[in-house]
């Protein structure tokens, strides 16, 4: 079994939970996700199956959509309305002061990773640290917002709905409570959905039930995805026999026998003699040889 099963995540499962669920429920131990969701959040959850755990981390689209719900006048040890909120400011905000500020945090930001994440400072997860009280100094790091929009917003209430599009590795909760910050009023996510991820929308994302009761009827490889769907943007390389057996063992192939090869283009989706992806690989034109990216098996 290989390829990729869309699962809608549901709350108060981790990624690892999701993951550790499905080797039970598809008797399979090869599994990896793409794009860690914290257990508060649903939605679009990849989950690599087989040999295509093996390409989980070169996917040519890592961009992220999320429908996140907010609250402003309060803030929170976690930037969400899970953590210890606290009100603090009962400073009135109109639409249009909403409005007039979310273009600030559109295309290139800089974001302080909350403590309560996973990044790691001097060896230690930042949210052990925060679990024991401890706080520690952050590097900004960089976050590209590609769309930022107000779908909802109710101005006696402070709470709304934001629609984001955005780069890997964004920070909703902090992308908020920047907001909330720039307003002068503070501000906590209430709630997140994924809506896309790695090209997937929600629409073709299963349930635990789905996907369970497919298993059962003997209908699961129609939810499975071929794990080439997600390099169709890369420029593509179908090999001969005998270059697709030299590609499965490591060996470079000379440029010039290759059809497809286009100047200047450096990464290919690699497609084996028989039409099915294989793996990746990259140009090097001042020696003349395809080398081996990502190598499926």
């Amino acid at each position: 079994m290989n390829g990729i099963l869309c699962v809608n995540k549901p709350q108060d499962f981790t990624s690892f939970d999701v993951v550790a669920k499905l080797r039970g429920i598809l008797r399979e131990r090869r599994l990896g996700h793409g794009g860690t969701l914290d257990p508060m959040a649903t939605g679009v959850l990849p989950v690599f199956i087989g040999r295509a755990a093996r390409v989980s981390d070169i996917l040519p689209d890592s961009t992220k959509a999320y429908r996140a719900g907010f609250r402003l006048g309060c803030t929170s040890d976690t930037q969400d309305v899970w953590g210890k909120v606290s009100e603090v400011s009962d400073k009135a905000v109109s639409r249009t002061e909403l409005l007039d500020v979310i273009p600030e945090f559109t295309g290139m930001i800089k974001q302080i990773p909350p403590m309560y994440s996973a990044v790691q400072v001097n060896g230690q997860r930042l949210y052990d640290l925060a679990r024991q009280g401890i706080e520690v100094e952050r590097k900004p790091r960089d976050a590209e917002i590609f769309a930022l929009t107000l779908t909802d917003y109710d101005e006696d209430t402070r709470e709304g709905t934001l629609e984001i599009d955005c780069g890997k590795g964004t920070y909703i909760r902090t992308l908020i409570s920047d907001i909330g910050e720039r307003l002068g009023c503070g501000g906590i996510m209430t709630s997140l959905v994924r809506t896309r991820s790695c090209g997937f929308s929600l629409s073709e994302c299963c349930t635990f039930e789905q996907i369970t009761a497919a298993r059962d009827n003997g209908t699961l490889d129609e939810l499975i995805v071929p794990v080439g769907r997600l390099f169709t943007s890369l420029p593509q390389l179908r090999l001969n026999e005998a270059q697709t057996r030299m590609y499965r063992n490591g060996v470079k192939l000379d440029l010039a026998r290759l059809r497809g090869i286009k100047q200047g283009a450096e990464q290919y989706a690699v497609n084996g003699f028989d039409g099915s992806f294989i793996g990746t690989a990259l140009a090097d034109f001042e020696s003349g040889e395809l080398r081996v990216g990502k190598n499926l098996g």
